[in-house]
């Protein structure tokens, strides 16, 4: 894009660019540098003063293009589809359901919606504008108040924990996908390798509790020890695909059938990424499409079988004295934070490859909007299935609804055996479960690539820097992954699933990101900047969340977390050791302690009083993209007539929507 010429001279120019009093001119490291020191623009040739005779009009430089400009989205809807599949993971299937029951049933909507609206739907926008706004990712993004650059990495952190031990969930899924693929699923029956002696495939309670048996036997058990039997599923996912041992201390060997599963899931995630939004922006078309042609096919089977009325009545059946409890607050709260994948940096990341001018409002709350649907709409598809195992099985849904791989890993699999051609129900479910994961994966590894090549700015550009690093993204991950495929790997899984990307840490990442934004550097200025983007002011009610609402309802949810903050254990039985837990608390210090760590660093290297230290950390660093833009305004432009010589040639670019 060529730049408005100027009639100024040379030091003017200089003031112009790097000097101007709001914030300093850097490149991004994405190819949009230009030539000159610390950021800031020289002049072209020509000009009066730059040996070009008096009365020249002086251009500035285009953009140096040995270096590829940043990526942006082939079309707004791969921006879409990719948020959406982000955002839409196994949280929305397995999770929320499961709150949802807990708490009251459909009363768990109304604090659900709220925080959603006050909390949220803020931060969610929040970052998909940081990151369009600064053209950055997670850590460049905060050169809109350098001092807080730590959040940035942060939020880098969190989210390579979380690509590294999420993507097991999807490993269990491929390997369950796999064995769909019998004629018999080995999770079915009793005959198996790994199963014990406890195994019982019918378990009769309806004849225990009608007392057909009574204190007789059923083959060689009684109505007690039919009690205690064990399940083929619960045999087949502990025993066969986990292994487990004893406990965190006891590693055990690998699991090599699981191992292969990972790396195959690995090399899927990076052909995925590896050539940037290019191509993911295409791949996620399927991968977030997919999973609601099957969750429509499976609410339409699971609402046909028996007892799937009770179940779903029993989902959405309101509890009105759960509103008075605390607690169903606190999850409302944190499955949002959850859910909207706040505090990852990947949205940000997704938003900074947005045209300057899109609309990023409205996508934020169409996004919101899907994402909580989905949530709710997969409730149905859950509770249909669980009231008709219920009723299969002569049990209260309670027992039957669980979260977590319990109900992704145990009560699915038990539902597709009672199904007709569980085989194929079996396949589709699983495939499902893989697809609604990978998209999740592959876009948060994409939001932590993009961070890190953003550190590096153009004139350091390597051939192929996006593939290298990619690879070594990926590689990294897949080797801490191999203590979770050992027998003792489902108890690093929780470690990780507990403490890493908790909702301690991203509770405490929102908290900041409100506070930085609307408290340092400015909420009004903020909202002025987003205007300038999308051609409108959003309703000041986001900027009263950013500023007051949204840091309060973070910081409550996080102090009673941590208040009551309770030891983590397995299967409610197993305690994990002291270590383990110090090794938990690391990994989330590891993120929460970036932030006030960076701040204390680079206060104390700088120079001068506390106020011109803040004063100097504290004022934003613009990418020469914002000078693009910014150059187009009418007040800009209308520069061009002043006079060299007056001391109002010495303007600053960007004060008009700074």
């Amino acid at each position: 894009m060529e730049k408005p010429t100027f009639l100024t001279d040379c030091s003017s120019l200089n003031v112009i660019l790097g000097e101007e009093k709001k914030g300093h001119l850097i490149s991004n490291g994405n190819g949009h540098h230009q030539p000159g020191v610390n950021g800031s623009l020289v002049a072209g040739t020509g000009g009066e003063g730059c040996g070009a005779p008096p009365g020249t009009m002086m251009s500035v430089d285009k953009p140096d293009t040995r270096y590829p400009e940043r990526e942006q989205w082939t079309r707004q809807m791969d921006f879409i589809m990719s948020c959406v599949g982000f955002a839409v993971g196994l949280g929305n299937v397995w999770r929320f359901p499961y709150l949802c029951y807990k708490n009251g049933g459909g009363v768990f909507l109304i604090p659900y919606v709220i925080i959603g609206i006050f909390g949220g739907i803020p931060v969610f926008f929040l970052e998909i504008a940081l990151g369009q706004f600064m053209k950055a990712g997670s850590i460049n993004v905060w050169n809109i108040a350098p001092l807080f650059k730590g959040l940035g990495y942060a939020s880098m952190v969190i989210v390579f924990f979380c690509n590294t031990y999420y993507i097991m969930v999807l490993a269990w899924a491929f390997y369950y996908f796999i064995k769909s693929f019998n004629a018999t699923l080995p999770w079915s029956t009793c005959d198996n390798p790994w199963n014990t002696p406890s195994c019982i495939e019918i378990f009769h309670h309806d004849d225990c509790l009608n007392g057909t048996i009574g204190n007789t036997s059923y083959g060689n058990l009684t109505c007690a020890e039919l009690a205690d039997g064990r399940s083929p599923i619960i045999e087949f996912w502990e025993n066969k695909v986990l292994n487990i041992s004893e406990g965190l201390d006891y590693p055990g060997v690998i699991n090599w059938e699981l191992m292969l599963c990972l790396m195959a899931v690995w090399l899927m995630v990076y052909f995925c990424v590896w050539k940037g939004v290019k191509s993911t922006g295409k791949i996620v078309y399927f991968t977030a499409t997919f999973p609601y042609i099957v969750l429509i096919i499976l609410l339409v089977r699971g609402v046909t079988l028996p007892g799937a009325y009770d179940g779903i009545m029993y989902y959405i059946k309101p509890d009105w004295s759960k509103l008075g409890e605390a607690q169903v607050w606190i999850d409302a709260g944190t499955q949002i934070f959850f859910s909207y994948a706040i505090g990852l940096g990947a949205l940000t990341a997704l938003g900074s490859y947005n045209r300057f001018h899109n609309d990023c409002y409205k996508d934020a709350f169409m996004l919101a909007l899907i994402n909580s649907g989905t949530s709710f709409f997969a409730g149905f598809v859950v509770f249909s299935i669980l009231g008709f195992m219920a009723n299969e099985q002569g049990v209260d849904i309670s027992q039957v609804a669980e979260s977590g791989p319990g109900l992704a890993f145990i009560a699915y699999p038990k539902a597709v055996t009672l199904m007709p051609m569980p085989p194929v129900w079996a396949a589709l479910f699983f495939f499902m479960l893989l697809v609604l994961g990978l998209d999740s994966q592959f876009v948060g590894v994409e939001g932590f690539v993009t961070g890190i090549l953003d550190l590096f700015p153009g004139k350091y550009y390597i051939r192929y820097k996006r593939e290298m690093s990619v690879a070594i993204c990926c590689l990294l991950c897949f080797i801490i992954d191999l203590s979770m495929v050992t027998q003792g790997g489902m108890y690093v899984f929780q470690l990780f699933d507990y403490y890493s990307a908790s909702g301690m840490t991203l509770l405490w990442q929102a908290f900041w990101e409100c506070i930085i934004v609307s408290w340092v550097y400015g909420a009004d200025r903020f909202m002025d900047d987003i205007a300038r983007m999308i051609g409108y002011r959003p309703y000041p009610w986001m900027k009263w969340c950013w500023s007051i609402i949204t840091p309060c309802v973070c910081m409550g949810i996080f102090l009673f977390h941590l208040f009551n903050y309770k030891p983590l254990t397995y299967n409610n039985t197993y305690v994990y050791p002291w270590w383990g837990e110090v090794i938990g608390w690391c990994m989330a210090l590891m993120s929460m302690l970036c932030i006030p760590v960076s701040v204390l660093y680079k206060l104390c290297r700088s120079t001068g009083s506390f106020k011109e230290r803040w004063e100097k950390l504290t004022k934003p660093q613009w990418g020469p993209h914002h000078l693009e833009y910014m150059a187009q305004d009418d007040d800009v432009k209308s520069l061009t007539s002043l006079p060299s010589s007056t001391e109002d040639s010495k303007v600053i670019i960007f004060e008009s929507v700074m």
